[in-house]
C-alpha cells in the first residue's frame, strides 16, 4: 500500500483485508466498514474529503444498494428528486434554514462562500484558472487539465474571483 499512497487500519485474515477496518485513499477518500478478501464486502461507509458519504452494502467490491449524502445532509434520491429543480431553485441550506434578506443573495450552498482567487473560477471540485487552463483542487493539488468543452463550460457558467459589471450602463457625462 505504500506503493500507492494508501493506507489501511483493521483486521487481516491470510494476509488480506479481512473484516471490520479503514482503508484510506491517496485522494484523502476514506473507506470504514466490512471488508473480504481485501474487496468492500458486507456494510461500509465512503467518507468524502468535501464533506459527502456514500453509506452501501457491498458485494465483492461493488456497492449492490446505497444512499449518497452530500456534506449539507441532502440526501440524494434517484427518482422524485426535488432538490433545484424548475419550480424551486433554492439551495438546500435555504429550504432548511431560510432564504437571506433581500440584497444578500445565496451564492453557493456553502456559507459562506470560498473565496476564489483572483483570475480563477470556483468549478465545483476546484479552481480553474483559464489562462493555465488547470484545475486545481480547494487544497490548491493538482487535478486536471481542461479540454475545450470544460474550459468552454467552466468560463460559461461557473462563479468568478472578480467583479464584472453586467446589463446596461448609465451613460455618464464628460
Amino acid at each position: 500500500m505504500e506503493y500507492t499512497g494508501s493506507s489501511y487500519e483493521g483486521e487481516i485474515k491470510n494476509e488480506r483485508l479481512e473484516g471490520k477496518g479503514k482503508y484510506s485513499f491517496p485522494t484523502g477518500t476514506r473507506y470504514e466498514g466490512e471488508l473480504k478478501d481485501s474487496m468492500f464486502h458486507g456494510q461500509g461507509t465512503l467518507y468524502f474529503t468535501n464533506g459527502s458519504k456514500y453509506v452501501a452494502t457491498w458485494e465483492n467490491g461493488k456497492a449492490i444498494e446505497g444512499q449518497y449524502t452530500f456534506a449539507d445532509g441532502l440526501g440524494f434520491k434517484e427518482k422524485n428528486w426535488e432538490y433545484c429543480d424548475g419550480y424551486d431553485r433554492r439551495f438546500y441550506t435555504e429550504i432548511c434554514n431560510g432564504l437571506q434578506p433581500a440584497g444578500r443573495s445565496q451564492l453557493t450552498n456553502r456559507v459562506p462562500p470560498r473565496e476564489i482567487p483572483e483570475g480563477c473560477y470556483d468549478c465545483g471540485d476546484g479552481f480553474y484558472n483559464p489562462v493555465t487552463r488547470v484545475v486545481q483542487d480547494y487544497n490548491c493539488k493538482f487535478l486536471r487539465n481542461a479540454d475545450d468543452d470544460e474550459h468552454e463550460w467552466i468560463v460559461r457558467t461557473c462563479r468568478k474571483g472578480w467583479d464584472e459589471i453586467v446589463g446596461p450602463q448609465p451613460q455618464l457625462a464628460t
